[in-house]
């Protein structure tokens, strides 16, 4: 279900966001580095997820399985990918950063490496840093997401996006062992990262825009729907009318559809406005024909 849904928001907007993303007087997207390890592994691997990860941002993916924040990562495959602060000196750092890592290390050095990532992603450029709790299928994930989350109160830079608490409910989005996750499971962490960094006001949104000009005639007596077709903005946006009227037995609807059965012929013109998440408006005018049956 949640597949389906968030595959209909990122069909409604991709479009949108690309135009916007690429006209020459647009100020350059936001670039953000999403460090993880083999749990975050599945946004690569799903098309969908990464597109909506990437909406609206110069995303940049540096992923590994087994690795680790310090110390020697865990063995893959005979190597052993670079640790976090060993990563940071070998990449083009974003001045924001994602942190999806700590499955693999260690309950008692936890804070310690928490400390010292953080002082490494400032020292590299970083301005921004979102941590993302771990899911915790055991008790050591716990209290490691309790030093993740006292760690904002001496770090102004760093927000927590609690996965832990999103997908709490969703074992349906993993693998047997609780942790890995299936390809809805990776479009659910996309879309919560995204989500988190659009709150923090770093996603480039596209103007909203009404796209349709015309509604198709109606006849009296027969049933009638169409819907209202709208780009840019901030999902999910909302319908209402602002000023004239409908045809009797036509009415609007909240996600832009007009749908009843018209009961008299004539011309009636309405301004209606669309609203995204974000508050913003635009409004147009609209002249709907009711033809005799």
């Amino acid at each position: 279900m949640i597949r389906a849904a968030l595959t209909l928001l990122l069909a409604a907007t991709v479009l949108g966001a690309t135009a916007g993303a690429a006209g020459s007087s647009s100020p350059p997207l936001e670039r953000v580095t999403l460090i993880g390890d083999s749990v975050a592994d599945a946004i690569t691997l799903d098309a969908t997820s990464k597109r909506v990860l990437s909406r609206g941002i110069d995303l940049d993916l540096q992923v590994a399985v087994c690795r680790r924040l310090v110390g020697d990562s865990c063995p893959y495959q005979g190597t052993r990918p670079l640790n976090v602060v060993d990563l940071l000196p070998t990449i083009q750092l974003g001045s924001t950063a994602v942190v999806e890592v700590g499955y693999n290390d260690h309950e008692d050095t936890f804070p310690d490496a928490v400390e010292t990532v953080l002082a490494a992603l400032h020292k590299a450029g970083a301005q921004r840093v979102l941590w993302l709790t771990l899911r915790a299928d055991r008790t050591s994930y716990l209290s490691m997401n309790d030093v993740i989350r006292a760690a904002v109160a001496h770090h102004p830079e760093l927000t927590v996006v609690d996965w832990n608490l999103y997908s709490r409910s969703h074992p349906d989005w993993f693998q047997d062992d609780g942790l890995h996750l299936d390809s809805t499971g990776a479009l659910a962490m996309a879309t919560l990262i995204h989500r988190a960094l659009d709150d923090l006001g770093l996603v480039a949104v596209p103007p909203l825009s009404i796209t349709s000009r015309t509604l198709p005639a109606a006849r009296v007596g027969r049933p009638y729907s169409t819907r209202l077709i709208v780009t840019g903005g901030t999902r999910p946006v909302t319908w209402k009318r602002l000023a004239g009227a409908l045809p009797a037995g036509i009415r609007l609807l909240r996600d832009g559809r007009l749908a009843g059965t018209p009961r008299a012929a004539g011309r009636s013109t309405a301004t209606l406005r669309v609203t995204d998440a974000k508050g913003r408006s635009v409004s147009r005018g609209f002249t709907l024909v009711v033809r005799s049956g």
